[in-house]
């Protein structure tokens, strides 16, 4: 029954892929909310031969779900995002915001940082309001500004330390001075939404900047005498490249490209996804923008941008796997361990070790996801003969 704790539990029989690879036949086993290296004789015992145990998953760039904004919806709308995301198997996410004037965004992020304070969330990211308006996307234009440290403190302050990331367009006045400011406080400055050439990609990067935010979506494509962001964003091993793997964002050629260059061990896969993720077709709003999903993909309404994903990460996993043939234990790496890393969480959640949460994803041979477990307690628990 989903919400039974698992004080002392045993998973047995699966392919269980570890940080040393897969064991087959291999064990796992719970006590209360951990991960733990025995179980006592009369532990339950669930055998999940036929099946594969993944860690939890862990999102670090999520703008909500199941009909919830984390950009403007209320308490218990955000809490049916996170619910929604947690049944496909995410067990950690960060809540995203869109561009948004400083007084709306500096309320939701106290607003949020309840929610980190509490457990439910890992953490804030500001997606805007310091981006390029010529690679705005989804976001309102005239709601945008340069990135002034002054502003990205104030930010910074209303989270009350629970802010984990920014994207900003490292190339407009302030970038710099922002992102040398963001990596002395420990939170990722990350480069996105951009417009920026190849050189100054590099300057953000020396002066600390760690991730791409959506790696091709929302920057200058790759030109062979104008390399822009792209090139400079692959070639730095200090750069983790998010990507969404749903089929829309990306070729499948273009995400190969990533991960041949970058290597598994600087992938985040990331679900970017917007409230209609995990609830349907339909009219929806991104911030004050509106936005309509039809067969799953997500547009404004005026323009035709892309606004977001409805995808979930058990998707973006299976697609990984099926469609892209990336090997497993490099799937979970770009899912749940380069992602914790980033966070500041990896000494808790990313992978199966002894004494970090009882995270995990249990899927089958068609890596279908049929089981979640969240700190010891099952989401969804799978069925067994």
């Amino acid at each position: 029954m989903a919400g039974r704790a698992a004080d002392s539990t045993v998973l047995v029989g699966a392919r269980v892929v570890l940080p040393t690879g897969t064991v087959e036949d291999g064990r796992v086993a719970v006590e209360s909310t951990r991960i733990s290296g025995s179980a006592p004789e009369d532990a339950r015992t669930i055998d999940l031969s036929g099946h594969w145990v993944v860690p939890g998953f862990v999102d670090m760039h999520n703008h909500g779900g199941g009909g919830g904004s984390f950009t403007s919806g209320t308490v218990d709308e955000v809490l049916t995002g996170i619910r929604t995301h947690r049944e496909h198997g995410t067990t950690t996410m960060v809540a995203s915001m869109v561009t948004g004037s400083m007084d709306f965004l500096a309320r939701r992020a106290g607003i949020l940082s309840e929610l980190v304070e509490q457990g439910d969330l890992a953490g804030i990211h500001f997606e805007g309001p310091f981006i390029s308006p010529c690679r705005k996307g989804a976001h309102s234009e005239e709601l945008l500004r340069d990135p002034d440290p002054a502003d990205v403190r104030e930010l910074l302050d209303a989270a009350r330390g629970t802010a984990r990331m920014f994207t900003l367009a490292t190339e407009l006045p302030g970038g710099i001075d922002s992102v040398r400011l963001l990596a002395e406080h420990g939170v990722i400055a990350a480069i996105g939404h951009t417009d920026a050439t190849y050189e100054q990609t590099v300057e953000a990067i020396e002066a600390g900047a760690t991730v791409a935010t959506h790696l091709f979506n929302a920057m200058p494509p790759l030109a062979h005498r104008d390399p822009g962001p792209i090139a400079a964003l692959l070639e730095d091993d200090r750069i983790t490249v998010e990507l969404i793997n749903d089929g829309t964002h990306l070729h499948p050629a273009v995400l190969e490209l990533a991960y041949r260059h970058k290597g598994a061990g600087r992938v985040a896969l990331i679900t970017d996804a917007m409230d209609a993720a995990g609830f349907g077709d339909g009219k929806y709003e991104l911030g004050p923008l509106a936005v309509e999903v039809t067969d799953g993909v997500a547009r404004l309404v005026e323009g035709g941008s892309i606004a977001g994903s409805t995808l979930t990460l058990d998707t973006a996993f299976r697609r990984a796997v099926t469609v892209d043939a990336i090997p497993v234990e490099d799937v979970v790496r770009s899912i749940s361990a380069n992602p914790a890393r980033l966070l500041g969480v990896h000494d808790r959640v990313g992978s199966l070790e002894a004494g970090k949460d009882a995270d995990l994803v249990v899927l089958d041979e068609d890596f279908v996801l049929k089981g979640v477990m969240r700190r010891g307690e099952w989401i969804i628990e799978p069925k067994t003969a």
